[in-house]
């Protein structure tokens, strides 16, 4: 347990703080409020080590931490008054355990004997333990203010260790006042995963079988070491590597072996082996991804993702990662698909320009402008849509979307947080007039701490995807789907940030480039109109 330290006499809220320190924490996303008091006093002492930044709004808690955890690879941290601010963060935290995010949520409780008595405290919610636990792979509440450093340190274990998803702790005022003596310990120590022998001499052996193998790719191959060794194992194989939207950044786009998600379509035809590494390998209706008649192979450290309604003809329930780095020293070159790849990325590109040619030229636009590592964050606009087959990502941890949630909204929060994680990377995020929407108070918080955020902003008026599928589907019976916007350009600027105008692709590169320049947070406005759909050729119909 903790060892090393000696004890001394202190608040838990000064023992949360150095456990946090002790972790590697130096940056804490959230809102100071009368339940957590005991714990920002106890940052305030360990202001040298540990930074609150402080957003607008609960919702971006969790957003900006998440953001951290993806751009740098370091768990971020959120912290909110219970009730109503754990409910609005926990958009952000169904979000990161969609997108497997390692998040750390600091909850305030209302005090320790009035938890479950329904007595109308403040900020009470009922039930709030099941809600927090409905959003994290883990969680706890300690009853004794002794408790409190070695479940920080058990959370960060969680994170760490298996799956990477969220976690919580639930923390009472009295705990964080209460003074005893403690000590803030040290992390658990976290074994590296291995690959299950027999399991990786099987997968082997399928792939010397082969003659058309094809690797698919998930979230859980977004680790910066997957990025070589994955392309080591194309290589190898001579075989093609379908990127699932959560796997983008799982291989550099340019690799002539690099495939989008709906590649798959024709690889099917005539692939006889399908090796899907850390994807849920499920469509959107819940079905098995088609592959026709090859086998298929899932490696999965998430058992889950290996059952049903999945048929795989192996199954190795296992770390992604560690499962590719035992393939890779074992299997010897050989050819399969040849000069047919060159084509096939070829009418994946010709594809995505003609039915989504205007988006890409904003799509290209923004690539030009943003360095090769620079982080680009994705939300559900219309440009965004097709950024999710249509951007090339080029670098790991440079690309952040919100996965199965959808969470429209999150793209600016999320971005602030990344490009607080990024190490100085720049960080760019599109989103659209109707996601802006949710998150305009948090201009304030990149002007607070001089967050260099480029945000692109496309405005149509209206929720342009929502604006189109009533126009096209239901016959123009149009409901809830056009916007009232301010001036974006005066509220930008109301806010103290620079602001530019961009009226085609040409200026939005132009813009883009001079903001990251000039490392202070900016808008660029976007005006456009409703765009045509993208889906007909990058989606299969189920």
């Amino acid at each position: 347990m903790t060892r090393g330290i000696r004890m001394a006499q202190m608040t838990g809220g000064d023992a949360l703080a150095r456990a946090l320190i002790s972790e590697g924490v130096d940056t804490v996303f959230g809102i100071p409020g009368v339940q957590l008091d005991g714990l920002t006093d106890g940052m305030y002492r360990k202001r040298d080590e540990l930074e609150l930044v402080v957003p607008r709004h609960e919702q971006a808690t969790s957003y900006m931490a998440d953001g951290y955890y993806r751009a740098s690879g370091r768990p971020g941290v959120a912290m909110v008054v219970p009730g109503p601010g754990v409910l609005n963060a926990g958009a952000g935290m169904a979000t990161a355990y969609a997108c497997s995010s390692q998040v750390m949520l600091l909850a305030g409780t209302i005090p320790s004997p009035l938890v479950g008595g329904g007595l109308g405290a403040l900020h009470e919610i009922p039930r709030q333990t099941d809600t927090v636990q409905g959003l994290t792979k883990w969680s706890a509440r300690p009853k004794r203010v002794e408790e409190i450093p070695d479940l920080v340190h058990e959370g960060f274990r969680q994170m760490r260790t298996g799956r990477p998803r969220p976690v919580a702790l639930e923390l009472g005022p009295d705990l964080l006042h209460a003074v005893a003596d403690l000590k803030p310990g040290e992390p658990f120590g976290v074994r590296e995963p291995e690959a299950p022998e027999q399991d990786v001499v099987e997968l082997a052996r399928l792939l010397a079988a082969s003659t058309r193998p094809v690797i698919h790719v998930g979230g859980g191959m977004r680790d910066p070491r997957a990025f070589k060794l994955l392309a080591r194992l194309a290589e190898l194989l001579d075989a093609p590597v379908v990127m699932s939207e959560n796997g983008r950044g799982a291989i550099d786009a340019r690799d002539p072996h690099a495939l989008p998600a709906f590649a798959l379509w024709e690889l099917r035809a005539t692939a006889d082996l399908v090796v899907s590494f850390g994807s849920r390998f499920l469509t959107p209706f819940g079905q098995q991804l088609n592959i026709g008649d090859a086998r298929l192979a899932l490696v999965n450290i998430d058992a889950a993702d290996l059952r049903a309604p999945r048929r795989p003809d192996l199954a190795v329930n296992a770390d992604a990662v560690a499962v590719l780095e035992a393939l890779v020293e074992r299997l010897a070159p050989r050819a399969a698909w040849g000069a047919e790849l060159v084509r096939l990325r070829e009418d994946c590109e010709a594809r995505i320009r003609k039915q989504a040619g205007p988006q890409m030229e904003f799509v290209d636009a923004i690539r030009a402008a943003l360095p090769e590592d620079g982080v680009y964050v994705n939300e559900l606009t219309q440009i965004g849509y097709v950024s999710t087959y249509g951007f090339p990502v080029r670098a790991p941890r440079s690309y952040v979307w919100p996965g199965y949630q959808g969470t429209l909204g999150y793209a600016m929060p999320t971005a602030l947080g990344a490009a607080v994680g990024s190490g100085g990377r720049p960080v760019v995020a599109v989103t659209g007039d109707g996601g802006i929407g949710w998150s305009l108070q948090e201009f304030a918080t990149a002007k607070k701490y001089g967050i260099p955020l480029v945000t692109v902003l496309f405005e149509d008026s209206r929720f342009g995807n929502v604006w189109r599928i009533q126009r096209d589907t239901y016959g123009g019976r149009f409901i809830g789907s056009d916007l009232t916007n301010p001036d974006f350009e005066l509220l930008t600027r109301a806010f103290g940030l620079d602001f530019a105008l961009a009226e085609d692709a040409a200026a939005v590169e132009k813009y883009v480039s001079a903001a990251i320049a000039a490392r202070r947070p900016a808008v660029v406005k976007v005006p456009v109109d409703v765009f045509p759909s993208p889906w007909p050729l990058i989606h299969e119909k189920h």
